[in-house]
């Protein structure tokens, strides 16, 4: 169990204020959901705070805020505002992800098929 698991299971929420400045959501309109992607744009600097860097060196290929989240073993609520703070820097990209495609209407499918059968 990391530092950080025991930090927030014990009751000990400080190292969370911290980590966030006592932030506990974004200064913008940018909101993060499970699902949201995040990749790198930057590698991280010698004097960014470590919570940051972490992020910048996991998401050098698409994770979703929960993924992040997962791996860093912080809660939801500290991963979006760490987000919101490097998306602002321009450090991250955030995206939905790919939508699932529109499915054309059932009754076009079968005329469709029932045309290709008289062929």
């Amino acid at each position: 169990m990391s530092e950080t698991d025991q930090d927030w299971e014990a009751g000990n929420p400080e190292r969370l204020y911290v980590i966030t400045r006592g932030r506990s959501g974004s200064s913008g309109p940018t909101t993060f959901d499970l699902v949201t992607l995040v990749v790198s744009r930057a590698e991280p600097t010698p004097t960014m705070q470590p919570e940051h860097a972490a992020i910048l060196r996991i998401c050098g290929s698409p994770l979703s805020v929960a993924e992040v989240s997962a791996y860093l073993g912080l809660p939801m609520s500290v991963v979006t505002v760490l987000l919101a703070d490097l998306l602002a820097d321009r450090l991250i990209e955030a995206r939905l992800p790919v939508p699932q495609a529109i499915l054309p209407d059932r009754a076009l499918i079968e005329a469709v098929i029932h045309g290709l059968q008289k062929l």
